[in-house]
């Protein structure tokens, strides 16, 4: 089990980047995936559901989730197709009967417990049938903003299959560059290498594994480091993965630049990919699906509404 997004608390803005990271991690096969001493679980974080305190404080809880039903039917349904660790984050002293029916329901539970080939199902169209915020149990939040941002673009995280990933390429001796069309013409995002400092999580490199890996930071900027993780403390909306983080010796920060022009994590095995701030918005909104496979065959389909409005789906 091991976290692969920022906090996210009882807003939905922090909630709905969640399903572009469980896109990712499900098409790269991490979700069950054998490994040296049990499987891959990828955390999603917790559910803040029910009575809670707000971030970072010391004192209660004294409120109820900020998040309507429908958001919290919404991440239950997600944290189960998905096989993330379900922990109940609110107060179990003050748990109200519907919160207990939604994180005890037998099928997601099952889903989340005996599924197999879990994944988003692409085939699915959706189209508007009210206007934002009409009889859609939707909060008003504004969009996720994106932390590392150049001329609209976007810097993130995705599975190297993803087109998005490609077209990296080393413009100089201590520069990589990623080339995007903007209204005008043409535009690069740089960021600079550094030398690749000694991991001191454990993890070897060969002699030639260092000359073909790097640490990458900010031009003329303090950023430090280019990090495929994601920093405590943060909330979902409030940090894209990756980010820039004080540099360390950690595989989480080092970088390898291959032949097809991808920009590859040595910690994740996911690619850096640039997308505009308008794909990526349009991407967390309107409708998703999931579908997975049962212990005795049946076949599980979840769809979503991310959406401030209502919508017709069909799949």
């Amino acid at each position: 089990m091991y976290r692969v997004t920022g906090d996210d608390w009882d807003s939905w803005k922090d909630v709905r980047p969640h399903f572009d990271v469980a896109r990712s991690f499900a098409a790269a096969n991490k979700i069950g995936a054998p490994g040296l001493r049990g499987r891959s679980w990828p955390d999603l974080d917790m559910l803040p559901f029910g009575w809670l305190t707000d971030a970072g404080a010391n004192q209660g809880p004294h409120r109820t989730t900020s998040l309507t039903f429908d958001e919290q039917t919404t991440q239950m349904g997600l944290w189960s197709m998905a096989k993330s660790p379900l922990m109940y984050g609110g107060d179990l002293r003050h748990l109200d009967d519907r919160t207990f029916n939604l994180i005890t329901h037998p099928t997601l539970l099952k889903i989340n417990h005996h599924s197999r080939n879990n994944m988003e199902f692409g085939y699915i169209h959706s189209e508007r049938a009210s206007k934002p915020d009409e009889q859609s149990g939707r909060s008003k939040s504004g969009y996720p903003v994106d932390v590392t941002n150049n001329g609209g673009m976007v810097l993130g995280l995705s599975t190297c299959s993803d087109k998005s990933a490609v077209g990296w390429h080393r413009s100089s001796e201590d520069r990589i560059c990623r080339s995007h069309g903007i209204q005008n013409g043409n535009a690069s995002f740089c960021i600079s290498k550094a030398k690749l400092l000694p991991t001191s999580d454990g993890v070897t490199m060969s002699s030639g594994e260092d000359q073909a890996k790097f640490h990458l930071t900010g031009i003329d900027t303090d950023d430090g480091c280019l990090d495929a993780s994601v920093s405590p403390w943060r909330t979902s909306s409030a940090s894209q993965t990756p980010m820039f983080s004080a540099c360390e010796q950690h595989t989480k920060q080092v970088w390898e630049l291959t032949e097809n022009g991808q920009l590859v994590s040595s910690y994740s095995g996911l690619c850096a990919t640039m997308r505009s701030n308008k794909e990526g918005e349009n991407e967390t909104t309107g409708a998703r699906a999931w579908t997975a496979i049962g212990d005795k065959g049946e076949i599980y389909v979840a769809i979503f509404n991310l959406d401030t409005a209502r919508r017709k789906i069909t799949v």
